[in-house]
């Protein structure tokens, strides 16, 4: 009987781990680590089935396209080359997903490397069973910036 109830147990623990990992919140929250990835390896080719065609993408530069932003990481006019993401909030209202992250970029712009304190919006919205990034807006913070969850 005891080795019974440890088995219910176990398979319960299991159970609730399994959808624990299958939340949305979860899966936006990988989705947006792993496009972090993919712009610092400019990795058009899984860019852009996640980028919305009609996205904007903001940056201190000006705000432009998902064809433009795709054309400025696969020639490395901006390259990512590593977001260290210090804090992260996720909210999930019906279908779209809104990601805050607060980083620190490297990026290599114009040639030189630079080092950048970003708060960063990601916006996705579900299409069928698929997320699709609808904007990403850095803004400029302090590095002693919070995100308020």
């Amino acid at each position: 009987m005891k080795k019974q109830l440890f088995l219910f147990a176990l398979i319960l623990l299991n159970v609730g781990f399994t959808f624990a990992q299958s939340s949305p919140e979860r899966e936006i929250k990988k989705l947006s680590l792993e496009k972090w990835q993919w712009m610092a390896d400019k990795d058009i080719a899984k860019l852009t089935p996640l980028f919305h065609p009609q996205a904007k993408f903001v940056h201190m530069s000006g705000t432009w396209t998902t064809a433009r932003e795709l054309e400025i990481i696969e020639t490395g006019s901006i390259w990512y080359k590593k977001a260290d993401i210090k804090d992260t909030a996720i909210e999930i209202v019906g279908n779209t997903a809104i990601v805050w992250n607060r980083i620190t970029l490297t990026a290599n712009v114009r040639g030189s490397d630079v080092v950048t304190e970003f708060t960063v919006t990601e916006v996705y919205q579900k299409e069928g069973s698929v997320w699709k990034m609808l904007a990403l807006t850095f803004s400029s913070v302090r590095d002693t910036h919070e995100i308020e969850k």
